[in-house]
C-alpha cells in the first residue's frame, strides 16, 4: 500500500515479529516468571499490550479521526493489573497481533492530513495524531526492551554460567 505520510507505521508493523523472536525459546514457566513482586512478567506485558491496543490507543485514533479536538485522560496501567496477572500469554499475543493488523490497516487508509489533527490529553496538552504515533512506538520500544531484559535474565544469563556474570541485568 502506498505511503501515506503517518509516522511510525513501520516499527508498529514490526513489533509483533521482534516480540516473537524474543520469545521464541521462553516457556509457559518463563513467560510467567516475574523478577520481582512488583514488576511484570513477560505473560503480563503481552496482556498489557493486547489491552492497551483496543482500549488506549485504537479508541485515540478513532477519537482523533471522528471528533474535534477530543480529550484524553491518561492512560495508567496500574488499573489493569488484577486483569493482566492471569491472562494467557498466548491468547493474549495472538489477540495483540490481530488487533495489531486492524490498526495498521486503518491507519494506512487514512488521508496524508490525518497525523495533523489535534487533541487535548489531560496530562501532556495539545497534541497530534503523528505525536500519538510517536508515543505509541515508543511505548513498542519500551515493553520490547522489557520483554528482552526478562528474557536475557530468565533464560540466559542463567544459561551462560560463568560467562553471565559479567552482564547487568535490570529485567
Amino acid at each position: 500500500m502506498e505511503d501515506n505520510g503517518l509516522p511510525c507505521l513501520e516499527i508498529l508493523e514490526a513489533t509483533p515479529a521482534v516480540l516473537r523472536g524474543l520469545m521464541c525459546d521462553l516457556s509457559e514457566d518463563d513467560a510467567r516468571w516475574k523478577p520481582a513482586p512488583d514488576r511484570f512478567s513477560v505473560a503480563e506485558v503481552l496482556a498489557h499490550l493486547s489491552h492497551s491496543e483496543g482500549h488506549c490507543f485504537r479508541m485515540r485514533v478513532d477519537r482523533f479521526v471522528n471528533e474535534e479536538r477530543p480529550e484524553f485522560d491518561p492512560d495508567h496501567a496500574q488499573l489493569h493489573l488484577n486483569r493482566y496477572r492471569d491472562a494467557d500469554p498466548e491468547e493474549e499475543f495472538a489477540h495483540f497481533e490481530e488487533q495489531r493488523d486492524t490498526n495498521l490497516e486503518y491507519l494506512r487508509s487514512l488521508p496524508s492530513t490525518a497525523g495533523r489533527r489535534v487533541a487535548f490529553h489531560k496530562q501532556a496538552g495539545e497534541i497530534t495524531l503523528a505525536q500519538m504515533l510517536h508515543a505509541w512506538a515508543l511505548h513498542d520500544l519500551g515493553h520490547i526492551r522489557q520483554v528482552a531484559e526478562l528474557a536475557r535474565a530468565r533464560k540466559y544469563q542463567p544459561g551462560a554460567g560463568p560467562l553471565g556474570k559479567e552482564y547487568v541485568l535490570n529485567p
